[in-house]
């Protein structure tokens, strides 16, 4: 049988909330009207807690505690990565790679930081990198902007991107919640971890907001050097504050592309930071742990894509979606998009600020 005839054969690297979901739809495919064919098998799943895994569903003939094993093994087409964090995640999906194994990953840290050293690894063996998931959740945006919108050339891109902020500020607005129990609120529903630091702090927006630049501008951003100012700050003053001026206050991540200078490359600037946009624009009416991604552009003008951006079941639509793509020969995400350098700092962004909140803070405002 040639590999072309026989099923593709996934491995799965993690079996927490993410990724307990993709193997359950692995296992049990939920679209009647999706082809499935040539086949997709699961050959293996790497969980750290064995038992824990078991005990949610996964067999055990399929559990190892060995994630490099699968990597390695013959028995693996394609390798998706649900581990999260740093390493050894970047270690085990750029041995992957240079071993000529496709690669679905959700982990926007990995992405965002090496991204130019996995595409160059992908482009150089001819094995594609997909990571739908790194941004927006369920929502679809990376694909459709290196397909569907790659004629465009796009000026601006801003959205909510994080899912457990945007569940804290609006509990904050709408039920008048102090700072630490939105927080607790968004620990108990599963939207923030235990430690909260990369979400509060902007930290897990730059790295999705350098992604985003990746697909929309055609360049890896320093996540280390995008300016960044979380929510700790906020304060019940903060929020009476922009409620009284007809706004609400939203960690915003946004880049640009700016004016070139001396005939040289467009400078892209960006920044996360809250944000008083207006309550009823498009950005103030999202909601819990939504996101909304906006984009500017050349000839389409404005096109936004909203949806469900955080937890497990979403999360995994759009892995499960990357993995069918591959089935069916499909590329890396960054499709037709011409190769990217290595990672460029980003510049700053001028943003209209309003007047001091009273609690002498200050937001930049945005329509």
């Amino acid at each position: 049988m040639s590999a072309r005839d026989r099923p593709l054969r996934v491995a799965v690297l993690g079996a927490g909330t993410v990724g307990r979901e993709v193997v359950r739809g692995l296992l049990e495919p939920q679209g009647d009207l999706v082809d499935r064919a040539p086949g997709i098998e699961l050959v293996g799943v790497a969980a750290r807690d064995l038992g824990k895994a078991m005990a949610s569903g996964i067999a055990e003939s399929l559990l190892t505690d060995g994630p490099a094993h699968l990597v390695a093994s013959p028995e693996s087409d394609m390798i998706v990565e649900l581990m999260g964090g740093d390493e050894p995640a970047h270690t085990l999906i750029a041995a992957a790679l240079s071993a000529g194994k496709a690669v679905v990953t959700a982990n926007k840290h990995v992405i965002a930081h090496y991204g130019p050293e996995l595409e160059a690894i992908a482009r150089r063996t001819g094995a594609a990198l997909r990571f739908e998931a790194a941004v927006g959740g369920g929502i679809p945006v990376l694909g459709p902007l290196a397909t569907d919108l790659a004629a465009n050339r796009f000026t601006h891109v801003r959205g909510i991107v994080n899912g457990t902020t945007n569940f804290m500020l609006s509990a904050m607005h709408e039920r008048n919640q102090g700072y630490a129990g939105a927080l607790a609120d968004a620990q108990a529903a599963g939207y923030a971890e235990a430690d909260p630091t990369a979400d509060v702090e902007g930290i897990d927006a730059a790295n999705k907001l350098a992604i985003l630049a990746r697909l929309a501008f055609g360049a890896w951003l320093d996540p280390d050097s995008i300016e960044r100012v979380g929510i700790t700050g906020i304060s019940a003053e903060d929020i009476g504050g922009a409620a009284g001026a007809g706004r609400v206050l939203k960690l915003v991540a946004q880049a640009q592309a700016q004016a070139q200078v001396d005939g040289g490359a467009a400078e892209i600037g960006a920044v996360v930071a809250p944000t008083a946009v207006p309550a009823t624009g498009s950005l103030g009416r999202v909601g819990g742990g939504n996101n909304r991604i906006e984009l500017e552009g050349e000839p389409i003008g404005r096109v936004a894509f909203e949806g469900p951006g955080a937890g497990g079941r979403a999360t995994s639509s759009a892995v499960l979606a990357d993995v069918l793509a591959l089935a069916r020969g499909a590329g890396s995400t960054w499709g037709v998009l011409k190769p990217a350098g290595g990672l460029v700092r980003p510049g700053a962004m001028d943003l209209a600020t309003p007047t001091r909140y009273p609690s002498g803070a200050r937001y930049p405002e945005v329509d």
